[in-house]
């Protein structure tokens, strides 16, 4: 077993510093910070030219391989188009694509170019793309004919900094600034200089969903590779000769920051699927591909547990080091079974997308608490700032916030600004961007606790967590409970008004397979989780649903379930995954 990078946590930890940090990436030759050369152009320098980079694996056909060096001249071609076509730094450029080679080569070819990018998730409709072309003020889009004949054709006319369309693949379209990508490339330089990009150049710009009708855009610098390497280190123990498989879409903040940029920081070969889910699928690839670090998501492991650890056993799945997991917290469940299939708890992390990168894990060398995000990583302060039941900050005497010192107390997550890849800004909202910050802390909006060896469990986000009879309620909690119940597959959490109790628990729960939906069978759930939460945590309603809503993403969302339920406005919906 290759030893972990990460040996002793606190002595990593008090011995830690960011430049330090810094020192374990190259920095551009004149001096300065560009993402694209710590991801590309530095292994080739050092020799590693010839190692796989991406593997992709279509949805027919066999893998395809691009190298270091293949990969560094694709980019550089990428940049080389972008200047002919008259774009120089800072122009912005959107992806809408499936999984597929073009899309990396697009997003590092933009970074060479000095550019701000933008992967969008190809599975979204036209008015989502529009809000997001249009609030980053996207000048060059890269997508497919079909992609842009049934979403951003009919937008043309409101989007007047788009200048150029880039279509990938074969098909027809047509319209002002609208080229064919591959003969571009075909035509373009090898050999380009690299834009000269410092750490706080604007470099990707990532979409979060609010309560309103708006998207937030996220902005990140070339700075924040640094994070991105030091966390694929830690979080992920990434080595060199890995063979490293992140499942999420580049579309979403991890399927950039650890489907790209992170693992080939380090030099390992990165597996693309351009399918989506499927459990043999998924599985034959580990063995295949002898996957050493898997990174997905909660909701692929429930998924994945639906179809029974039998399924996995038919596998040699050896190969795997670590298994990890993000997007929304791992119920306890979750993990247990991940020993049980894979030989290894799978390892829970926290992060967001302002935060750019992993902050709080789980690690390999240190005992996992089912349920807990883990410690926070090396460099990373995080304290819980006390609320009170309105969800107000407590303050001081001198109106500094307070922190929560005690074990059993919730308090707001937040981070000791700066780091790395914190966000810089959020595109047009100066007033929601400041206050985000307070006393030199970012928050976060999380409700957690922390145990008195350090290790963080998340409750649940601010307007999530549940005044009931007097008591706070994190939904996590309970939802965690009830997935344990053998009929229940999925539950979502909400608070529903009450004029006693001030809130209710109501459950919406999912149905295990060939599991009938009676009201014993309702009694029996509510039963079993009193007698694991108590009386005043567990569901007083619980409602059977075919599915729960849920974002592109994975994570439930919870403010829809209550608003579908209380009659409210459901805010914005670009997220949404179809059909929930």
């Amino acid at each position: 077993m290759i030893p972990a990078n990460l040996g002793d946590y606190e002595a990593a930890r008090s011995g830690f510093s960011w430049a330090d940090a810094r020192s374990r990436l190259d920095g551009l030759p004149g001096g300065g910070c560009n993402i694209a050369h710590e991801a590309v152009d530095r292994h080739v320098l050092h020799g590693r030219g010839d190692h796989v980079a991406i593997r992709w694996i279509p949805k027919r056909g066999p893998a395809v391989d691009l190298t270091y060096d293949e990969l560094r001249r694709r980019t550089n071609r990428f940049a080389d188009v972008l200047g002919t076509l008259g774009h120089g730094p800072g122009v912005r450029v959107a992806t809408l694509l499936g999984r597929v080679p073009e899309l990396y080569v697009a997003v590092l070819g933009t970074l060479k170019a000095g550019g701000v990018v933008s992967p969008l998730f190809s599975a979204f409709g036209p008015e989502p793309i529009r809000q997001r072309l249009e609030l980053g003020g996207i000048d060059v889009l890269v997508t497919t004919p079909a992609f842009y004949r049934r979403k951003v054709e009919e937008l043309r006319p409101v989007l007047p900094a788009l200048r150029h369309v880039l279509l990938v693949g074969d098909g027809d379209a047509a319209g002002e600034g609208v080229l064919d990508l591959a003969p571009l490339l075909a035509a373009a330089r090898d050999e380009v200089p690299l834009v000269a990009t410092t750490e706080e150049t604007p470099a990707l710009l990532h979409f979060t969903s609010g309560t309103t009708g708006t998207p937030k855009g996220a902005l990140h610098v070339h700075g924040a590779v640094v994070a991105h390497h030091l966390t694929g280190l830690y979080a992920l123990d990434l080595h060199p000769d890995d063979v490293f498989w992140c499942t999420a879409d580049p579309g979403w903040v991890t399927g950039t920051s650890y489907g790209i940029v992170s693992p080939l920081t380090h030099g390992v070969t990165s597996i693309v699927d351009e399918a989506d889910f499927d459990a043999d699928r998924w599985y034959r690839t580990v063995q295949d591909q002898q996957v050493t670090v898997w990174y997905t998501a909660p909701t692929a492991v429930r998924m994945l547990m639906r179809v029974g650890v039998d399924v996995a056993r038919e596998y040699d799945l050896s190969s795997l080091r670590v298994v990890a997991s993000v997007g929304e917290p791992l119920n306890p469940e979750a993990v247990v079974w991940g020993e049980e299939a894979f030989g290894m708890a799978i390892l829970d992390n926290w992060w967001q997308t302002e935060t750019g990168g992993i902050m709080v894990a789980n690690y390999r060398t240190m005992p996992v608490r089912p349920g807990s995000m883990g410690r926070p990583l090396p460099g990373i302060d995080v304290t819980l700032l006390a609320r009170t039941e309105e969800g107000e900050l407590v303050l001081d005497a001198d109106g500094h916030p307070v922190e929560v010192t005690d074990p059993e107390e919730p308090g707001e997550l937040a981070i000791r600004a700066p780091w790395p890849s914190m966000f810089r800004e959020y595109l047009g909202m100066p007033e929601r961007y400041a206050k985000c910050f307070v006393d030199g802390w970012y928050r976060s909006g999380d409700l957690a606790t922390r145990d008195a060896d350090g290790y963080l469990w998340f409750v649940g986000r601010g307007d999530d967590v549940i005044k009931t009879a007097g008591h706070l309620v994190g939904p996590f909690e309970v939802e965690s409970v009830l997935i344990e119940h053998p009929a229940v597959s999925e539950a979502g959490v909400i608070g529903k008004p009450d004029p006693t109790a001030g809130s209710i628990i109501k459950a919406f729960v999912r149905l295990a397979p060939g599991v009938e939906d009676t009201e014993a069978l309702r009694s029996e759930i509510v039963g079993f989780a009193r007698g694991r939460l108590g009386t005043v945590a567990a569901p007083r309603e619980i409602e059977v649903v075919a599915d729960l809503p849920r974002t592109r993403s994975g994570k439930i969302m919870r403010r829809l379930l209550k608003a579908r339920e209380l009659g409210l406005p459901e805010g914005d919906l670009s997220t949404l995954e179809t059909g929930a």
